[in-house]
């Protein structure tokens, strides 16, 4: 049984789940952000926990596959070096997942963070698009507008 499930759940299969499993988390988090399904499944440790199992299920597979974890502190080298890791699909799937699970993070925080100060469901759903697809400027995007809302600038929030 483990067998077939490895042989099927190959990278690119993987890959294709992931996209497709983190859709609807985002879906409810700019359609529903203050739904009770919100707070238990998407802003909860949830998500997470989720990406985490697929994360470790493909560090089993990298391993398996004789993959170096060594070389991914090449990274730090030069762009040359993250370069050639980029063209490795097992480095390129581990860091996807990575990227999922932050950004799908930064949007639990945005949407709980704007439950704090009352802030438009609409207008937040704009950082909140922006973040799903290009993380750090969508939550520039919230900053600026979480200024307007909360009426000061704390460093520490």
């Amino acid at each position: 049984m483990i067998g077939q499930i490895y042989t099927f759940f190959t990278l690119e299969m993987v890959y294709l789940w992931l996209n497709l499993g983190v859709l609807p988390f985002w879906i409810v988090l700019i359609i529903f952000p203050q739904s009770q399904i919100c707070r238990v499944f998407i802003t909860s440790i949830f998500p997470i926990f989720i990406l985490s199992l697929a994360y470790t299920y493909l560090l089993y597979i990298v391993y398996l596959d004789a993959y170096n974890f060594l070389q991914n502190f090449n990274l730090y080298l030069g762009l040359d070096e993250i370069s050639s890791l980029f063209e490795n699909k097992s480095f390129l799937i581990l860091f996807w997942v990575h990227f999922l699970a932050m950004n799908l993070f930064c949007g639990g925080w945005i949407v709980k963070d704007s439950t704090i100060f009352n802030m438009n469901r609409v207008l937040v759903s704009l950082p909140l698009i922006v973040t799903y697809l290009i993380g750090p400027i969508g939550i520039m995007i919230y900053w600026i507008l979480r200024l307007f809302y909360a009426k000061r600038i704390s460093l520490y929030d």
